[in-house]
């Protein structure tokens, strides 16, 4: 159910739409979406029999970001999420960093997002696939143009879809020949934890709702709701689908596979179109609930002129960011047209851990009256993500350092600090 608005907008400001349906609605769409279908195989491929392992210390991080987020934006209901909160408790720089990690990483997550639903949804050549992709991110950009509420209920049914092709997915597994005769995957300890900053990619999407903050309902109460809710129904899925898929096939064939789903269910007849639907459906409800995000965050640092002030612009009668919207759509796309799926995953992951790494240390200088949780669990928040970022693939690692790079560099160039007077429109 749509939540009503919350009082008239101020100018060039956004409205108060989403009830706590809505918020979990939309966690659920960004963490239920292609990464369930796509991500078992490379973490597979680093954790082997001991995915389930990795798959739980994700859990354990995402449970500590996830808090850190809730606690924050409880406190500061705003949008772009660590992006504010790091600006506020730890610096503008700490803030950029923040920012920049989630717009570029989760552009990249667009960018899978869009690749997974193309490849199950259209098998053939790869141009076609990419072309699909590409009208796909431009279809939803342009739903979240119309306005927020028409996304929440559309997530609606993308993550009902989604739940029932997995239900049927499983049990699929369940009624295959089994792994016995699976062989085994070389694994250490650093590969387990490769393995868990891999699958951190499928869990992220709880941000989707601190980045929301300006058009949730009630935010000090509905967003630390929608947050665990949102995420506690996420890890359980994760668990039965992975645990399910290791005991069909087992670590060997899921690391070799690109579509481990459909590997999984291979030797069950009729399931494939199951799968081919499911992942679609869940691609395309995870991309929608991503442009969703990063555009608020990329409005929330142009607010700030970390990044142009143009795309601070709100639209004045769908109250969207659709400059910043609209140039997400752009990026992805091309992004689309040039992006490797696995190396997407791995730069994703990268840029995310660090956002979430900078939520932890702004949560610990949160004073005591706004503290929901003991500092402890944002200690250990922050460490696991510093040691989950050194651990992903080196090519993710250094792609990630080379943009953070550049991003601080355009940043100290163009000139940053000084919050515009007045919101474009």
């Amino acid at each position: 159910m749509l939540g009503r608005a919350d009082g008239p907008a101020e100018p060039g400001g956004l409205v108060r739409r989403l009830g706590l349906g809505d918020a979990v609605v939309l966690g659920l769409g960004s963490m239920i979406g292609a990464g369930v279908f796509s991500v078992f195989g490379p973490a597979a491929a680093a954790a082997g029999r001991w995915l389930v392992l990795g798959l739980l210390l994700a859990a354990l991080v995402a449970f500590c970001n996830a808090m850190a987020s809730a606690q924050l934006a409880a406190a500061n209901p705003t949008s772009g999420g660590a992006y504010a909160h790091g600006r506020r408790w730890l610096g503008p720089g700490w803030g950029f960093a923040a920012g920049w990690g989630f717009v570029v990483g989760k552009t990249a997550s667009c960018a899978a997002m869009a690749l997974t639903f193309a490849t199950y949804a259209l098998p053939g050549p790869w141009w076609a696939q990419r072309g699909l992709a590409v009208l796909a991110v431009l279809a939803l950009a342009a739903l979240n143009y119309r306005g927020i509420t028409r996304t929440a209920a559309l997530t609606r049914v993308l993550v009902c879809l989604s739940l029932a092709a997995l239900a049927v997915i499983v049990i699929g597994m369940h009624l295959g020949p089994g792994a016995e005769a699976a062989g085994g995957v070389d694994t250490s300890a650093y590969g387990v934890l490769q393995s868990a900053g891999l699958l951190f990619f499928a869990f992220a999407g709880y941000a989707r709702v601190a980045t929301l903050g300006e058009e949730v309902v009630e935010p000090q109460k509905t967003i630390p709701r929608a947050i665990t809710i949102a995420l506690g129904i996420t890890v359980v899925i994760y668990l039965v689908v992975g645990v399910s898929a290791l005991a069909a096939v087992g670590a060997e064939r899921l690391a070799g596979s690109s579509a481990p789903l459909a590997t999984a269910t291979a030797g069950v007849a009729g399931l494939d179109v199951v799968v081919r639907v499911g992942a679609a459906v869940a691609s395309l409800g995870a991309l929608l609930a991503l442009v969703a995000g990063v555009g608020r965050t990329t409005m929330a640092m142009a607010r700030e002129r970390d990044l142009p002030p143009w795309l601070a612009a709100v639209h004045p009668r769908h109250r969207v960011p659709h400059h910043a919207e609209v140039a997400v759509a752009v990026v992805v796309s091309a992004l689309v047209l040039v992006a490797d799926l696995r190396q997407v995953i791995g730069f994703s992951s990268f840029g995310v851990l660090v956002y979430y790494a900078i939520a932890n240390l702004a949560a610990l200088r949160q004073p005591e009256d706004e503290r929901r949780w003991p500092r402890a669990l944002f200690v250990l928040g922050a460490t696991a993500c510093a040691v989950l970022v050194v651990t992903l693939p080196v090519g993710a690692v250094l792609t990630g350092v080379g943009v953070y790079a550049v991003g601080f560099a355009v940043r100290r160039f163009a000139g940053t600090g000084r919050r515009p007077r007045r919101t474009p429109s």
